[in-house]
C-alpha cells in the first residue's frame, strides 16, 4: 500500500452548490473518508461563468481539496466522482512530497511572510535595474 499525496479541483454545479453549499462540500468529504483517505485542506475556490456549457450549466463552482490516500483506492474514487451530480468535472493529480506543506499552508491562509532581511533588499535591486533604464532612454534620444 502506497499513501500518496494529492489535490483534486472539482466543477460543482453551481445551482446544486448555491442550494446546498454544506451537502455538496460534505459529499466530496464522505468520499475521500470512504476509501480510507485524509483530508489535508478543502474550501471553495470560485464560482465563474463557464467558457462552454457543460452539461446544460453556463456558470461552475470551483473547489480545491488537498487530500492523502492509498494509490490502489484511487481509482475507486474517481468513478465516486463520476456518479456525484454535484460534479460536473474534476481533475487528480498526484502533489511532490515537498510540495505539499506549502501548498496546504496556502490553501488554510498560513503563507510563512518573507524575513525582513530579503524585503531591505528589494528596494536596492530596484533601483539599480531604474538607473540602467535610465542609460537605455538617454541613449535612445541621441
Amino acid at each position: 500500500m502506497a499513501t500518496h499525496n494529492y489535490d483534486c479541483f472539482f466543477l460543482f454545479d453551481s445551482n446544486r452548490y448555491n442550494r446546498d453549499p454544506g451537502g455538496v462540500a460534505a459529499s466530496i468529504q464522505n468520499a475521500i473518508s470512504k476509501f480510507g483517505g485524509e483530508i489535508l485542506a478543502s474550501r471553495l475556490w470560485e464560482e465563474r461563468r463557464l467558457a462552454y456549457p457543460i452539461k446544460g450549466q453556463s456558470k461552475g463552482t470551483y473547489w480545491i481539496t488537498y487530500f492523502k490516500m492509498d494509490s490502489l483506492q484511487l481509482r475507486e474514487f474517481e468513478r465516486d466522482c463520476k456518479l456525484n451530480e454535484n460534479i460536473l468535472r474534476y481533475l487528480v493529480t498526484r502533489i511532490d512530497p515537498r510540495l505539499v506543506d506549502a501548498l496546504v499552508a496556502h490553501a488554510l491562509g498560513k503563507i510563512p511572510h518573507a524575513p525582513a532581511r530579503e524585503i531591505e533588499a528589494v528596494p536596492v535591486a530596484v533601483g539599480a535595474i531604474d538607473d540602467e533604464l535610465e542609460e537605455f532612454d538617454s541613449d535612445e534620444d541621441v
